[in-house]
């Protein structure tokens, strides 16, 4: 079971979830807030409307850690903390993406994936 990378990258997801929930409890945000935004970074696949090219492209986006990493330095380097809870709100999203077996996206399906095939 643990040889197989995509239970591995499903238990990863599990950790994930769990620790984006964590944190945003810690940071004493608003429950309502979490609900509404929760499956926000599912609008990036209005992307496929365009091609499957964009599609991927936006969606892979907003659904790899890079970028909501890449955002968190910037708050940190910037001091704007409170922005943090929108982090956890994403990074939850991504998290509950991977033990679903949703994984990025391949340019030649919304259906390809890293993980599998959906």
């Amino acid at each position: 079971m643990l040889t197989k990378p995509v239970v591995l990258l499903r238990m990863e997801g599990l950790v994930l979830l769990a620790a984006s929930v964590v944190l945003y409890r810690h940071s004493q945000a608003n429950w309502a807030l979490f609900a509404l935004l929760f499956l926000g970074p599912d609008l990036f696949m209005l992307g496929y409307l365009v091609n499957t090219r964009v599609g991927a492209l936006l969606y892979n986006l907003v659904h790899t850690l890079f970028t909501p990493g890449l955002v968190m330095a910037v708050m940190y380097f910037a001091g704007q903390p409170r922005w943090l809870p929108y982090l956890f709100i994403w990074t939850a999203h991504i998290g509950l993406d991977r033990v679903l077996g949703y994984g990025l996206k391949y340019p030649t399906s919304f259906k390809d994936t890293h993980l599998q095939r959906v």
